[in-house]
């Protein structure tokens, strides 16, 4: 659900659900803001431990 949640929070094509937390404030740095840039890692830290999970599930349960 987390997982989920975070994807449906980055700003797509036309705008999202992240620049009701202030993602629409673009910085000069890179044309992304501090948000987009905090909510990618949190993303990507949030689907890196969930493949871990899966794989460590995977092998404990295998007969």
């Amino acid at each position: 659900m987390l997982m989920v949640l975070l994807v449906l929070l980055h700003k797509g094509k036309g705008g999202g659900l992240s620049d009701l937390f202030g993602g629409g404030f673009s910085s000069s740095f890179g044309g992304s803001s501090v948000v987009e840039r905090n909510l990618d890692r949190l993303t990507i830290i949030t689907g890196v431990v969930w493949f871990v999970c899966i794989i460590a599930l995977g092998l404990l349960l295998k007969p």
